[in-house]
């Protein structure tokens, strides 16, 4: 009824902001300050909207042009503050960005969007700072509020892709890259992140076709190369070290292993299969102490049988340790046959025999003693079928009142014995 009148387009534009519809507000200020140059409300209101959609520099402009025209507008001069803030925040995010501080990223937009609560460009940025942080949740649902407003948005749909990359869901990330492509060609990120999400997962099936084929040293290769596909993919980066430590723990490179797996569970700390494979690493270099430590770990995140079992092996074998090895003082593997045993104790018997080092120092003399009577002690021990058995099974001898110094601990025994 009155199309040339800039107060109706004014009104209409306040109206949409409080249902937060800025683009189309933003369209009623610019016809209402199109109609009357010298509308301050008209001013204030273009530069409202352009503050809420992200466009700090344009809102800048408005607010100047409403203190041109009433020098001593407070509104305007409170506006002209936060449009240079959100520009001070944006020099702020692209510095940290480059940076790879993305939890100042995340502080920097979330400071932003509370002048520019519809700015879906710093809602992304957030978005891909807290994937990038594996905050995947949060980052979700993010791009999901801005997908259920605009189903187009590439950069929503990259967002989507790259948490599921980041969850180890390569097929499903790629989809979405391929979707945000379908909507935007040009869009690097995406296109970069699709090659990536391909090559990573291309590389670790050929490493898992090489391990079950048993061509471990292929098989490793193959893990270190997909490691240096992408840093930043936590969780699928973590599953590579754990898998390159298995085949590294095949290729008795256990030191390495358990070096891939402290890796693994320093990318995630949740990350189960990390910490039995370091803890078996570990009982295999006879580490008992981190082995406990790991498989305590373990049963008190998943209290199952197998892990009980596990933790009980380790704790019997910390607790041998801790004994005397009559099996190396002896000089014989944990096998050895009777007659092994046997000869073993004649050579080292002999080997420490007092009167064998009488005329050595008194040092000497006693420090062969000493071992003269630990040959005796793990021969009596060794040599008896029961107190074998249970040496073996970790149990204390002294608990029958066995005597570990034993008969064969003197010379005298030993001549007995062997004539």
């Amino acid at each position: 009824m009155c199309p040339k009148n800039p107060s109706y387009y004014g009104n209409r534009a306040a109206t949409l902001m409080m249902l937060c519809r800025y683009r189309e507000a933003l369209e009623d200020a610019q016809q209402a300050v199109r109609l009357d140059g010298n509308f301050v409300k008209g001013h204030l209101r273009e530069g409202k909207c352009h503050l809420s959609l992200g466009n700090a520099m344009a809102a800048r402009r408005c607010f100047q042009k409403v203190l041109e025209l009433e020098l001593e507008n407070g509104q305007a001069q409170q506006e002209v503050r936060n449009a240079e803030s959100i520009l001070e925040y944006e020099r702020m995010a692209e510095i940290g960005f480059e940076k790879r501080d993305f939890r100042m990223v995340v502080f920097c937009m979330d400071r932003a969007l509370e002048s520019a609560p519809a700015c879906h460009k710093f809602k992304i940025l957030k978005a891909e700072c807290l994937a990038l942080l594996g905050r995947y949740p949060e980052a979700q649902s993010v791009a999901s509020d801005i997908l259920r407003m605009d189903s187009t948005n590439a950069d929503a749909l990259y967002v989507r892709g790259l948490c599921l990359y980041y969850e180890d869901c390569i097929d499903k990330a790629v989809q979405f890259f391929v979707q945000a492509l379908r909507m935007a060609p040009d869009h690097d990120k995406a296109r970069l992140a699709c090659r990536d999400a391909k090559a990573l997962k291309a590389k670790k099936e050929e490493g898992n076709k090489a391990f079950k084929d048993g061509n471990f040293e292929a098989a490793y290769e193959l893990y270190s190369e997909a490691l240096t596909i992408d840093p930043n993919n936590i969780k699928t980066n973590a599953k590579l070290y754990c898998n390159r430590a298995t085949v590294g723990s095949k290729l008795k490179k256990l030191d390495q292993a358990v070096e891939d797996c402290t890796k693994a569970i320093k990318l995630d700390e949740t990350y189960i299969k990390a910490y039995l494979r370091r803890a078996q690493c570990y009982m295999d270099t006879e580490q008992y102490e981190e082995a406990v430590r790991d498989y305590e770990k373990v049963y008190q995140t998943e209290k199952t049988k197998e892990h009980k079992h596990l933790l009980k092996t380790a704790q019997l074998e910390l607790k041998k340790s801790k004994r005397k090895d009559y099996y190396k003082i002896l000089g014989v593997e944990k096998n050895a046959t009777e007659e092994e045993i046997k000869k073993a104790y004649r050579k080292r018997a002999l080997l420490h025999h007092p009167d064998r080092h009488s005329g050595a120092s008194p040092e000497v003399q006693k420090e062969e003693e000493k071992k003269f009577k630990e040959v005796g002690e793990a021969f009596s021990v060794l040599s008896d079928s029961k107190k074998k058995s249970r040496y073996d099974s970790g149990q204390d001898l002294e608990d029958d009142g066995m005597n570990m110094g034993g008969q064969s601990s003197g010379p005298g025994n030993f001549f007995f014995q062997f004539g």
